[in-house]
């Protein structure tokens, strides 16, 4: 099949979920014999060569705008795709669902990997909230199909729009990182410290991890991986923190990525917003037990292979933290239901099985 994917910021990976998820499913395709094509973003992507990995790269340009920026950058793919001869096209991201009308126009068949309730994250204003509402009732019928990640949102567009969908769940990596260098860069010991890893944006909870992580009592070190890039304010709130024990690292992707979620002493995941969270599941996929925010999505990923915590009351998740830090053996024995739990469902090569199997079945339906 010629495959294209689109909606993202691109790829080499240096961003977030949706870019990992490009890279990971587009490479694996390439090695199925697939032809498969990226487009990604010029204000992100300094990428200069034209294949990564066996993959077509196609750069082109974009808004730099918190509210235009995927959207600006998503028309101008459609509009290039429909003088491609692609038999699929994934589109990522609710909010470009009205684009996947353009390549359809050139007959070609369109996907759309919907994500989580984007319109629940605190940063959109009024405006913002409500075109993803307006794309989501959008996307189930602008799509020949729709792709949601995870049980709850599955649930979630059969109950209001009477829509179904194909669950194709996020996937994760299962092979630690032995190195250190970027640990070392921070003063990081292996085993010595607890991971958060998110944007820093209100809904994903990070100042009550801080809040509560000074509360512990532990020679070991809390590790904050991650930014965002319109969020000044309460980071800044987060960062005012005066535990000498607490680092932020801001943005770290690839090895050093790897490396902090190889060694952690425990992984914590406080997001409330959203569908399977990506980080959720490389935590696990590289050995770490999980505390995370009790909400349905991460039930459903998690099951019996995580401990949960109520992060509106302000005592359970420093005392669960305690618990932990104090009991070993009990990290010892969630370390190893994550990764059995990876390998049961979510494992890259069985996500890329299920996506050829859906475009082929696209395909067929033509």
């Amino acid at each position: 099949m010629k495959i294209a994917i689109m909606g993202i910021r691109g790829i080499p990976a240096n961003y977030g979920g949706f870019e990992t998820f490009a890279e990971e499913l587009s490479t694996r395709l390439v090695e199925k014999n697939h032809e498969v094509t990226v487009y990604g973003r010029s204000n992100i992507i300094d990428y200069k060569e034209k294949y990564y990995k066996g993959v077509e790269l196609v750069i082109l340009p974009t808004i730099s705008h918190k509210y235009l920026d995927t959207v600006a950058h998503t028309f101008l793919c459609a509009w290039h795709s429909l003088v491609q001869k692609f038999d699929v096209i994934l589109i990522c991201n609710s909010a470009n669902s009205a684009f996947a009308l353009i390549p359809r126009l050139g007959g070609k068949k369109v996907a759309i990997n919907v994500d989580g309730l984007e319109w629940q994250r605190a940063k959109w204003n009024i405006l913002g909230r409500w075109y993803y509402l307006l794309s989501e009732r959008i996307a189930t019928f602008s799509a020949n199909e729709i792709v949601t990640d995870s049980i709850f949102i599955r649930k979630y567009y059969q109950k209001k729009f009477g829509k179904e969908s194909t669950f194709i769940p996020y996937g994760a990596p299962t092979e630690k990182e032995s190195t250190t260098e970027v640990l070392d860069k921070f003063g990081v010991k292996p085993g010595k410290y607890v991971l958060y890893v998110s944007r820093i944006e209100p809904e994903n909870n990070a100042l009550e991890v801080v809040k509560a992580f000074e509360k512990v009592e532990t020679d070991l070190n809390l590790v904050v991986v991650g930014d965002a890039p319109y969020s000044s304010e309460y980071i800044r709130k987060i960062k005012s923190t005066k535990d000498p024990r607490i680092i932020f690292t801001g943005y770290v992707f690839g090895k050093g990525y790897r490396e902090f979620q190889s060694h952690a002493y425990f992984y914590i995941q406080a997001t409330e917003v959203g569908g399977t969270h990506p980080a959720l599941l490389e935590g696990m996929g590289f050995g770490n037990c999980v505390l995370a925010n009790d909400v349905p999505e991460h039930r459903e990923v998690l099951r019996d292979a995580g401990i949960f915590f109520n992060v509106k009351d302000e005592s359970d998740l420093p005392e669960k933290m305690q618990h932990l830090l104090d009991n070993p053996k009990i990290v010892q024995e969630y370390q190893k239901k994550a990764v059995a739990r990876i390998m049961e469902a979510y494992t890259w090569d069985r996500i890329t099985d299920r996506y050829e199997t859906l475009f082929y079945k696209m395909i067929r339906k033509s």
